[in-house]
């Protein structure tokens, strides 16, 4: 399995592989490591992420939204220039693609101990995977369907770069948007 991510002003890229690496830590954590669950009732296995409680979050406020956002908020973190923790964007003018700063999963990850799966009602594997954003155009208030046919080809393309090289590690990329 893998998995990829984009979003319209971010486009999430996540690839995952169901398999440990060789520099991962030397203990699984269940609690701060991704890794998928058994579900036996349903026979299949879901995804975990607890590592993602640690993201910055300064709580849920929501305001009517009277248009998509600003044409450049210095404050956005995707924004050219923007500050995501320690990393400053680029000033970017076009398509812009980095690895996600807060990823659902991640590249090294062990297996659990034996001892963890010995209960046939709570199975659960590693999972390793790279997730990217993408940031489809530098103006905030620019969507998919407001852009020019060549801008819109850009993100395509990328769509198909980022498929094709995380596909080269990864069996499962998936593309999506987060608003």
């Amino acid at each position: 399995d893998h998995i990829m991510t984009f979003c319209p002003l971010v486009v999430a890229l996540a690839a995952t592989a169901v398999a440990g690496a060789e520099s991962a830590p030397a203990v699984f954590d269940a609690e701060a490591m991704p890794h998928r669950r058994f579900n036996p009732l349903l026979d299949e296995w879901v995804l975990v992420s607890p590592h993602r409680t640690k993201r910055p979050w300064s709580g849920q406020t929501e305001k009517p939204q009277t248009s998509f956002g600003t044409r450049h908020d210095p404050s956005n973190p995707l924004a050219p220039g923007g500050k995501r923790g320690p990393h400053t964007n680029p000033m970017y003018e076009a398509t812009f693609v980095f690895d996600n700063d807060y990823p659902a999963l991640l590249e090294d990850t062990v297996e659990p101990e034996a001892d963890v799966n010995a209960n046939d009602l709570f199975q659960l594997q590693a999972v390793t995977g790279k997730s990217k954003v993408m940031c489809f155009h530098p103006w905030g208030d620019v969507t998919l369907p407001l852009m020019q046919p060549h801008e819109i080809r850009a993100v395509v393309d990328q769509w198909a770069d980022q498929t094709a090289e995380l596909g080269a590690q990864y069996q499962w990329v998936q593309i999506f948007e987060n608003r």
